[in-house]
């Protein structure tokens, strides 16, 4: 039987779809292998503009070659440095941003987010986001340390004013895993 809930990767897909727009300006915080990334340049055209950021230069690489591969590299800057200095090479507001927390697939599983930095570069993209725009954390907690930055950012974003931001926590309760689950920011004003 097929599950009739969305993974959390499908879902975090489902919501940039809801809320960015051909023209628009996104950031990817953590490039990884570029599969988000090049959703993002997808939903944005080449009238739009991709951030992608990583601290590994393979995950650039990786992101790179996918988005010349399906021809999307023109409307992509890619960077590589850690997301908590987003605020160094981007100026304009952003519509969405996406975090893929946790390592590298098929990369060094040694070298992980930490939530210091995914603290940072959260308060700098709110601080840049667009109202009606979006942030999604998509965390995995099966490494050493995932529990951890979990922890961090639930209490950082249950704390966030909800007048000015409405924050989901969508999971599965019942699955093998841990499966990841996804913290999602909408910037209401």
């Amino acid at each position: 039987m097929q599950n009739d809930f969305l993974n959390a990767v499908d879902f975090s897909h489902y919501l940039l779809a809801k809320t960015v727009k051909k023209g628009d300006v996104v950031l990817d915080a953590t490039a990884g292998n570029g599969h988000d990334s090049k959703f993002l340049a997808e939903l944005v055209g080449t009238k739009g503009k991709l951030y992608a950021i990583d601290i590994q230069q393979q995950a650039v690489d990786n992101t790179l070659k996918l988005l010349k591969k399906d021809s999307l590299f023109k409307q992509a800057e890619l960077i590589n440095s850690d997301h908590a200095e987003l605020d160094k090479y981007i100026e304009e507001s952003l519509k969405a941003v996406i975090f893929n927390l946790g390592y590298l697939p098929g990369g060094d599983k040694e070298i992980i987010t930490k939530s210091e930095s995914t603290i940072k570069a959260l308060n700098k993209a709110l601080k840049i986001l667009e109202v009606k725009g979006i942030i999604i954390l998509v965390v995995y907690t099966g490494h050493e340390g995932g529990k951890e930055e979990r922890d961090v950012l639930l209490k950082y974003s249950t704390d966030l004013d909800y007048k000015k931001y409405n924050v989901l926590n969508y999971k599965f309760l019942n699955q093998p895993g841990p499966p990841p689950e996804i913290i999602a920011i909408k910037k209401r004003k």
